[in-house]
């Protein structure tokens, strides 16, 4: 008889969660458009406006200031743009800054163009080189525009928290904006916009145990916005046009709403568990090198090298043992290869690493089968050596 398969593959997407699912198929009844006046309108658009409440709370934030988009991909694009408002006076961006190590939604730069864009270098450790972004920002050309500057939260590779509030020291110094991507932050440490700094973030549902297709860009006020990038109607006060995913919004809200409470056990748990995976693996292979570990982690997150082993090789055999892992982020259309993290913080990136991220669903014995199989990994890869 198979055994049942283990999940440990969270920072690509958790499971959809039984309160999220709830609310989604009470969403999926209703008739209404939400941006209809009638009975059966204003019904849809109560459930968006308290969903709308519950994602700003998660991030202490002011719920007139999130645009609900199709995902954090689409929300970055829709922030990165040269083109922004300051109420109704034409706003300009004259250069995008972006750190080596940010997501591709974010890299690939949105609406600027190639030679609008700067990156950022991380130091050794995984860490945004702040020492390199104060010159960077001071060389701005401040005639063209500000200065707009990127600054993951934590990356989601290797899961490192990013010092975000001394970036938005640096950035509003030299008049600048602070966008953060919090995709993987969200949920898994506190957030408060007020308090780190940013002049706008990114979050997304299916990180959170929402249903994948829904996303929000957040802004610090109501004044300062990014030309829509999306056009065609009123929605979302004009920045996002569309009739908004009820059901998709509906489900964020709810992932939000629990993504909020008990947040320090569920870290001290989840944290407990990836010390012993890492124990464990350490064990079975003293070669292992764990990226990122010398700094602050979210607690889910295990990034790694196995000298010798392919990451695509490794992420096979946990899959053929009825496991899953990444190799690196999963955003790259099932592409498996060097990755670009690695690579910034100046690693050897030729063999590339495994992810494994836990969630609150992960139990002991999970990960101790996870040690178990790449114990076994290790010996053949072992064998591979000698009998070359």
């Amino acid at each position: 008889m198979a055994k049942e398969r283990i999940y440990l593959d969270w920072n690509a997407t958790a499971p959809l969660m039984a309160a999220a699912r709830s609310v989604m198929v009470d969403a999926l009844a209703l008739t209404g458009n939400p941006n209809s006046v009638h009975a059966e309108g204003r019904a849809a658009r109560a459930v968006i406006e308290t969903a709308r409440r519950e994602v700003a709370s998660l991030v202490g934030a002011t719920s007139a200031n999130v645009i609900f988009t199709a995902g954090a991909t689409e929300a970055a694009n829709l922030a990165l743009t040269p083109s922004y408002r300051m109420g109704k006076a034409p706003l300009q961006i004259g250069r995008l800054y972006v750190s080596a190590i940010e997501h591709p939604a974010v890299r690939e730069a949105g609406r600027f163009a190639p030679e609008q864009l700067s990156e950022i270098p991380v130091t050794a450790a995984g860490l945004t080189d702040l020492a390199a972004l104060e010159p960077l920002l001071a060389a701005h050309d401040a005639t063209k525009g500000l200065p707009l500057v990127a600054v993951m939260a934590v990356n989601n590779e290797t899961g490192i928290v990013q010092p975000i509030q001394e970036a938005a020291a640096i950035v509003h110094k030299f008049g600048g904006l602070l966008l953060v991507d919090a995709v993987q932050a969200a949920g898994r440490i506190p957030l408060d916009m007020e308090e780190i700094g940013a002049d706008f973030l990114i979050i997304s549902a299916h990180k959170l145990g929402g249903p994948k297709g829904a996303g929000a860009l957040i802004a610090r006020g109501e004044t300062l916005m990014p030309a829509p990038l999306i056009r065609g109607g009123g929605q979302e006060k004009g920045h996002r046009a569309g009739t908004e995913n009820v059901a998709a919004i509906a489900g964020f809200g709810a992932a939000a709403a629990w993504a909020r409470t008990g947040l320090e056990a569920r870290n001290a748990a989840i944290g407990a568990l990836r010390d012993r995976l890492e124990k464990g693996m350490r064990k079975v292979a003293p070669d292992l090198v764990i990226h990122g570990e010398t700094v602050g982690r979210v607690a889910n997150t295990s990034f790694f090298t196995l000298p010798g082993l392919k990451a695509e090789t490794g992420q096979i055999a946990f899959d053929l043992e009825g496991i899953a892992v990444s190799a690196g982020s999963a955003c790259s259309s099932g592409k498996v290869g060097a990755s670009y993290v690695l690579t910034a913080m100046g690693r050897d990136a030729k063999m590339g690493a495994l992810r494994i991220s836990l969630g609150v669903d992960t139990t002991p014995a999970e990960i101790d089968r996870a040690v178990d199989i790449l114990g076994r990994i290790a010996g053949r890869r072992k064998l591979a050596g000698e009998a070359a």
